[in-house]
């Protein structure tokens, strides 16, 4: 897509250039040139159909990679106030909810306002689907180490896909301004 973009972008700028080389170096001025309809017709055509032209494969390109036709893993993530719910849905509806830990129970090495009582698990190098909606009000489902946010709408189920690469601990946070925490 970038390359089929700059060739349309570089076509554009060298009649443009070619276009005022010619304005400035030529002695000949056409008396006419108020009255020119089809002139005015062409210029006003011409970039629709130019923005067509580059808008066609980039919506094309877009939904190509949103949808993942087999994904090896979906999961449900509802957010409420202060807590997620997931339900890992291609193993028998296995739900529970993760809270983020108070700084009580923190441990030496644990991270503020990161860490939570239950961690999804995810595999490594394998599709995943992540089904994301809201129970109560806006919440913002991110990981920003997979470069993923979401946002959580009640009644509308967003959906984004993901492969983690590597073995770790991916930690989300909200994105969103929703109060003390």
């Amino acid at each position: 897509f970038h390359d089929h973009a700059l060739m349309i972008i570089f076509l554009i700028c060298f009649l443009v250039l070619y276009a005022l080389y010619l304005t400035l170096t030529t002695k000949l001025t056409n008396t006419n040139i108020s009255d020119a309809q089809e002139m005015e017709t062409v210029w006003t055509i011409l970039p629709a159909i130019i923005l067509v032209l580059i808008a066609l494969p980039s919506l094309r390109i877009l939904y190509m990679t949103d949808e993942v036709n087999d994904p090896s893993l979906t999961i449900k993530s509802i957010g409420h106030q202060w807590y997620w719910t997931y339900e890992y849905t291609d193993y028998g509806g296995l739900i529970f909810n993760s809270y983020m830990l108070p700084p009580l129970f923190l441990e030496p090495g644990d991270l503020r306002l990161l860490d939570v009582d239950n961690r999804v698990v995810l595999p490594i190098e394998a599709p995943i689907r992540m089904m994301i909606t809201s129970q109560d009000v806006l919440h913002s489902w991110a990981v920003p180490t997979l470069g993923l946010k979401t946002d959580a709408i009640p009644g509308r189920l967003n959906q984004t896909t993901f492969t983690a690469t590597r073995p770790g601990v991916y930690y989300g946070q909200c994105s969103e301004i929703c109060g003390a925490n």
